[in-house]
Parts: C-alpha cells; structure tokens; sequence
C-alpha cells in the first residue's frame, strides 16, 4: 500500500515524499480513507503508532478542497491535546505535510505570555491547535471564534482524563458547533473515556491499532534486580558501560526525575529533568537540547513523556518500575520507532516486584534478566 492509493493530493504526497515516507502505517492506512469521505472516528492508538499524520493529511486534504478566504480566514479544524510539547509537534506535522497548501496553522497553549499567540489568530488561521485551558481562556476573551468548525479532533483523551481536563473538555463541546467531524484518539479506553467518547461521536468508525498490551518487535528488554540504595550506582553504570549518548530515563515523581538528574550531574552525565513542575520555557528547552545531542539524559515523568517523539532514540532506562503495567509498554515504546533498533533497562528494587509480575502478564513473556 502506498500513500497514492490513499487517494491523497499530490501537494501532500510531494511533502511525503521530501519526509522519505513511503508507505503508510497501520493507522494511517485505516484512517485515512474513512476520514476523507467525512466519517467520525474513534481511533485506539498509542503515539509512536503515526496517529498525528493519519489525521493530520485528511484534514489538509479536506480543507483545501474548501475555496479559502485569505483576508479572513476562519478556523475549519480543531485538534485539542494535553500537553504543550504535543501540541507543537501536531502543528508542526501541519506545516509539514502542508508545506504546498494554501492554509495556515498555528498552535496555543498556557505558561508563556498570550500576546504572541494572539497576533497570529488576529491575522487568522484555517488549523488550530490548542491545550484545553489556553484555548477555553482566549475564547472567552473572543480572540477565537470556532463558529465555522468543520473538523474536531481530541488526542491523547486518556491523558486528558489523567491530567484533570475532562471538565475543560466538557466546556469545549457547548462551544463547537454540532454539525461537524469528530476524531477521538485515546492510547487506553477506560469506562470515563468510552463515555466521553460516546458525547462526541457520531456512527464513528472504530481503528484499533498496536493493542496496549503489545511490546514493539524491535526493542529489546532486559531488567536489572537491586536493593534500592544500589538503584542510582547501576543506573550510573549502565550508562557509561554502554556508551550510552541519548538515553531518556523514567522516574514515577517528578521529585524522583530531580533527584535522578542531581545524582547524574556529580557523575558527569549531562542530563535535565521533564515534569509537570517545570515551566513550559525549561520543558522545551530540555527537550530541545535533548533532541540537538546538547545532553545525554532526558529524566521524564510519565504525563510529561507524552509529548516526545524521537525517532533516533535507541535507549530508554525505567530507574522506577511503573505501577501502571500498561505504562511500561508506553515507556520502551519510545525507542525502536520506525524501524530503528530500540533498547529498554529496567532498575527494579525489592518493593518493584509485584509491578514486574503485572507487566509480564500483560506482555505475555518474562523480560530477559540482566546479571
């Protein structure tokens, strides 16, 4: 299967192409022809699966067909998503993949000054991508007007649950108008978000791709057992014993990735910490000078993780056992992405073990042991 027969636009298919993608993921092949004829969508999916590009072409495709009032342009999709560092990937994949379109996108979120943002909604856009508190906050000063909605997109639902936003959510859909294109991407659907789901709906067609419980093929396991004072010596160890040059470390707290990144720093380890803690201004930063080579370790929490997307990245490290089993699969699912060789350690401590049996009945195999 090739993104042609698709039935995608050449504009977008010689974007593709100058991207080097071939040919389309699970994901994007099921999605993308249902959501071209106008069909809602429900689709099950982990980040890392090509979530963003089997929405994100469609919409471009429809929108374009539309005759496009440049002096005032109105905003025809809407794709709302938890956290700030997805959000500027979404809206970059917009720039992307529309590089030979007519359209503008544009991406606001909460922590950084509002002016900026403002401007570039006053000259108007046709894609916008928001976090829920930023966009409710400009509405409500009507900065955005989303009257003319033609498409709705919600990411990440189950994170939106996780991080308390259903509410801002709920406060979105009195707002759209109902005469629209819904799409709900959710990586796990627990009874709240099925729920959720059901509101924004209509005869949507369900995608299901990569079940939860799945391990990528490509990545490569091994768990450590120490006591706990021994955890951040070995951590220290693996690191250097195999040279390792970007590895993105887990931690449950957001204290714990501070702690991780002290203990790292007095052992000449480059390394920042990603957690909710942190401005929007040093999560970028981290990020950036993560993916720029500028550090060796990038110490992440679990929510603030769902926005990275490095398809480079070889080494992933859970120095914390997540109690989530369904997490751990999330967590290694970082590395390997587009075929690339992905490698996962795990640093488990005596009071770990019964998350470790969990997410062994999960992946249905038991993770190779390291000495």
């Amino acid at each position: 299967m090739t993104f042609e027969q698709l039935g995608l636009i050449k504009p977008i298919l010689q974007s593709l192409s100058a991207e080097g993608y071939e040919n389309p993921t699970p994901i994007q092949e099921k999605s993308i022809p249902t959501l071209l004829k106008g069909t809602d969508l429900l689709g099950c999916a982990q980040t890392g699966t090509g979530k963003t590009a089997a929405f994100a072409l469609p919409i471009l495709q429809q929108l374009q067909a539309d005759p496009i009032d440049f002096k005032n342009r109105k905003i025809k999709a809407l794709i709302v998503t938890p956290t700030r560092e997805l959000a500027i990937q979404i809206d970059e994949s917009f720039k992307t993949y529309g590089k030979h379109l007519p359209l503008k996108s544009t991406v606001i979120f909460g922590g950084v000054n509002q002016s900026k943002q403002v401007e570039i909604l006053k000259k108007g856009v046709d894609i916008l991508t928001a976090t829920p508190g930023r966009l409710l906050d400009l509405h409500q000063q009507g900065f955005i007007s989303l009257r003319d909605l033609k498409v709705f997109v919600l990411d990440e639902a189950d994170r939106m649950l996780d991080m308390g936003f259903i509410h801002d959510v709920k406060k979105l859909l009195k707002i759209i108008p109902e005469k629209r294109q819904s799409l709900f991407f959710s990586a796990t659907m627990p009874p709240p978000i099925q729920e959720l789901a059901k509101t924004i709906l209509r005869n949507p067609t369900l995608v299901e791709v990569t079940p939860v419980s799945s391990t990528a093929e490509t990545i490569q396991q091994k768990i450590y057992f120490c006591e706990t004072a021994e955890k951040k010596n070995l951590l220290v160890d693996l690191i250097h014993d195999n040279r390792m040059k970007s590895v993105l470390v887990f931690t449950r707290t957001k204290h714990g990735a501070d702690k991780v990144v002290k203990w790292l720093l007095k052992n000449q380890i480059t390394s920042m910490a990603i957690h909710g803690n942190k401005s929007q201004n040093a999560r970028q930063n981290a990020l950036n000078a993560f993916k720029k080579g500028e550090i060796t370790a990038l110490v992440a929490t679990d929510i603030a993780a769902r926005g990275i997307d490095i398809d480079e990245l070889k080494w992933v490290i859970n120095f914390e056992i997540p109690n989530i089993p369904e997490t751990y699969v999330h967590r290694i699912g970082r590395s390997g992405r587009a075929g690339n060789e992905g490698i996962a350690f795990s640093i488990c401590d005596p009071t770990e073990r019964t998350y470790v049996r969990d997410i062994e009945k999960i992946i249905k195999k038991q993770i190779p042991r390291g000495n």
